[in-house]
């Protein structure tokens, strides 16, 4: 009599489990691109939210250079469901270049950095999370001031009997401020071919003599924002401070300085109280540090790499 109780045999199970298995191998892929294409709609819809809250604050207070930052979700480099991507009106292919309003590719745990300026209306940009800042690739032995120094400008500043002066890289159409970009041009790996700098102080003596540089790009932070900042002095030492930049015009063209007007020595003192680092090197550790672990990591992905 047939035993209505027998279980499988091993061979049925072994068959069982095969099929399972293929399945499976079938449908995995199948669910991690719903996975994933579920993630890259989350990131879409969140740069549109932050797009939408751009464009609000522009029109509410005719403000420009305004940065948004999304944290995306995606796991996997690049778009994997979506070709072409429609966000706020502007169309990108995963074929074209970037663009004056697309720039770089998503990429696994990156952000977006949504920003707004007069001159090209809204940005996207597609970011990584950068390398550590060991692996950057600046030349901690350059002579920041021998930059300046070689330009020229301090001695033609001394004829004219100025006492005080601030070249900012922001500055557009400055001769001082090309004569500087000249030198950087020279060097190899220089810290001031990133973010934004400035000279200042006094022209004839170094202990007042003062170089200024952030990460960040001011211009897109827009004015009376709080950036870090390394402050380094002609006569020697590196500090790590905070500015806030401010509007200047130069011929009715606008533009965003690393910090206000600073009007006497004393006015320098304040940016140089905390820690004194005695190399380039220790002082950009501390900065980079600041930006990844402290109270500026919206900046992280400004590091130089």
């Amino acid at each position: 009599m047939h035993n209505k109780n027998e279980g499988f045999t091993l061979v049925e199970l072994i068959i069982v489990v095969a099929i399972m298995g293929v399945l499976i191998a079938l449908l995995a892929p199948v669910y991690a691109r719903h996975v994933e294409k579920s993630r890259e709609t989350v990131d879409i819809a969140n740069v549109r939210s932050a797009y939408a809250e751009i464009m609000a604050e522009v029109m509410d207070e005719d403000a420009s250079n305004i940065v948004k930052v999304v944290k995306l979700k995606q796991k996997r480099d690049d778009w994997q469901a979506f070709d072409p991507v429609v966000i706020a009106g502007k169309t990108h292919y995963k074929s074209e270049k970037d663009t004056d309003n697309w720039k770089g590719i998503p990429v696994a745990n990156g952000e977006c950095e949504v920003s707004y300026n007069e001159a090209t209306g809204i940005l996207f940009d597609w970011k990584g999370t950068g390398k550590d800042s060991s692996d950057t690739t600046i030349d901690f032995n350059e002579d920041l001031h021998g930059i300046l120094n070689r330009t020229g400008i301090l001695e033609n500043l001394i004829s004219q009997l100025n006492n005080r002066f601030e070249i900012d890289s922001k500055c557009p159409d400055s001769d001082m401020v090309n004569k500087v970009k000249e030198e950087i041009k020279k060097q190899d790996n220089s810290l001031l071919e990133y973010g934004t700098w400035a000279y200042l102080g006094s022209p004839s003596n170094p202990s007042g003599r003062y170089l200024f540089w952030t990460s960040v790009d001011t211009n897109r932070v827009g004015a009376g924002t709080k950036i870090p900042v390394i402050v380094s002095k002609a006569n020697g030492g590196f500090y790590i401070s905070e500015t806030t930049t401010a509007y200047r015009n130069k011929n009715k063209e606008k533009y965003v300085a690393i910090a206000d007007h600073i009007h006497n020595d004393f006015g320098f003192q304040t940016y140089t109280k905390g820690e004194k680092y005695d190399t380039l090197k220790k002082a950009y550790e501390a900065y980079s540090k600041l930006l990844k672990e402290g109270k500026y990591s919206e900046y992280k992905y400004t590091l130089p790499k």
